[in-house]
């Protein structure tokens, strides 16, 4: 009998996993979210800040408020407003806590950087605007292991990888989608990307060599949206809808795409379900938009494959949600998923719990999770490099880094050399100056420049300890 009842229950060590929502004063009210309909989460998160995409009168806004500041916004809170129609789509940097990325109807990929003390005004300058689109950009996401490498998609089918330090395209991928791109991945080295595509056809691509090395024509049948991840060991994870508009979900091994691994329907509901993988616990959740549950999932490598865990339910519907990264999380209350549930006119973050008796850190739901640093620069990657990300410990919580600056380099086009031959000629360029003359100019410009440098270093240090005196009189 005890091998039959073994089989019946599954071990799984996030079989009790349960979702609470944190208490009034922890949540972030009084916010506008944007009502643009569109298929993207709304909100972004990371252990500093908290993002969430707002209505604006004209433009396009998001605001970004640090994750201690719960409770009633300030209806005068700064917000960050250079795009000139909605912003559809924002993400963080994983490698910088201050820097990120939003992307516009305006047909415009913004960069910025956010301060770690709250602005008087308005942030209205990004540190790079990328133009490439021709339509709205209504997806972004930066490359996982590689420093300032950002990949958006847009309503003209193409998708463009950037290097944000330069505010140079690195690569245009424009004749592999016939029709609106839904959405894109990258897998967990950033080698790979998965899209999903309006004429049904989920494809893996390798963007550098830019070619689709799989395709699935149809993994659901039913005609509304289709997401796809990469989870573990290469495989693909998607949801979508059946003949009957059942909600699927779907696991597909990359080496085999035409039979799926497993396949599931769900309910009758009609929201997209938006998927959030933890690669550590491989679990996947489900966010339906105008849903108000969240499911979630264990992928493993024994039959049924997708294991269902649970559902926390709510009354109220989410108009977005936002997804922590691991670093993120407190692991003394043994937290492995934060969620940022939009409302109307609030976020509520959602935590999710492994129930255990100890206090001790429990290292079993903490591995070794991906940190700041990238393993990679934008140029080793482009060259054809790959690398996993760095991994670091959470045995003793991780602490954000202090704000670090993201420099951008562009390339002077006026820096390459003049025509060779006579036919330059001797204008002012070639005035009295003679090379001594030059150099203490340039050094001059140089002890300029350091003293500027110091200059605002102490000017942010300053701001920083401002920042924190003022928080601790609130």
């Amino acid at each position: 009998p005890t091998a039959m009842s073994r089989r019946v229950v599954r071990q799984s060590k996030f079989r009790h996993v349960f979702g609470q929502p944190v208490k009034a004063d922890q949540m972030y009210e009084d916010i506008r979210v944007s009502k643009v309909t569109c298929d993207s989460s709304f909100c972004a998160v990371n252990p500093k800040f908290v993002a969430i995409i707002v209505e604006s009168g004209g433009g396009g806004a998001f605001i970004v408020l640090p994750l201690a500041k719960t409770g009633r916004v300030d209806k005068n809170h700064p917000l960050v407003t250079g795009h000139t129609a909605p912003v559809l789509d924002i993400d963080w940097c994983p490698h910088n806590d201050n820097v990120i990325a939003s992307a516009s109807e305006d047909t415009t990929v913004m960069v910025w950087q956010i301060p770690d003390y709250v602005p008087v005004r308005n942030i209205t300058e990004p540190v790079v605007t990328l133009e490439g689109h021709s339509k709205r950009v209504s997806i972004i996401s930066w490359h996982p292991t590689a420093r300032n490498v950002l990949l958006s998609a847009g309503c003209d089918n193409l998708v463009i990888l950037w290097n944000v330090g330069t505010g140079e395209m690195l690569l245009a991928l424009d004749d592999m989608h016939t029709d609106l791109i839904y959405n894109v991945g990258w897998n967990r080295n950033g080698s790979l990307l998965v899209t999903t595509c309006k004429d049904k056809k989920v494809r893996v691509i390798d963007p550098r060599k830019q070619q689709i090395i799989a395709e699935k024509t149809k993994p659901h049948d039913g005609t509304r949206p289709i997401r796809a991840i990469f989870v573990a060991d290469g495989k693909i994870f998607t949801t979508g809808f059946s003949k009957m508009s059942e909600r699927q979900l779907g696991l597909w091994d990359l080496k085999n795409f035409e039979e799926p691994i497993a396949l599931q329907e769900m309910d009758t509901s009609n929201g997209v379900l938006l998927p959030f993988y933890d690669a550590d616990s491989s679990i996947v959740y489900l966010c339906g938009k105008g849903d108000s549950s969240i499911r979630y999932f264990e992928i493993t490598d024994e039959a049924p494959y997708v294991h269902y865990l649970n559902t926390y339910s709510s009354k109220e519907p989410q108009r977005g949600m936002g997804f922590m990264p691991k670093r993120g999380l407190d692991v003394s209350k043994c937290e492995i998923a934060r969620f940022f549930k939009l409302h109307e006119r609030k976020c509520e973050p959602i935590v999710m719990t492994v129930p255990r008796k100890s206090d001790l850190f429990q290292d079993d739901l903490y591995p070794d999770t991906p940190g700041p640093e990238p393993a990679l620069e934008a140029d080793e990657w482009l060259s054809g490099k790959d690398a996993e990300p760095i991994l670091i410990s959470l045995r003793d919580g991780y602490v954000p880094i202090k704000n670090r600056e993201l420099k951008v380099v562009k390339k002077n086009i006026l820096d390459s050399k003049p025509p060779p031959g006579p036919r330059r000629s001797h204008s002012t360029c070639d005035s009295d100056l003679s090379q001594p003359a030059l150099e203490e100019v340039l050094e001059e410009i140089r002890a300029l420049k350091e003293m500027v440098q110091a200059q605002e270093k102490r000017i942010s240090d300053l701001e920083n300890k401002l920042c924190q005196f003022t928080n601790g009189t609130d």
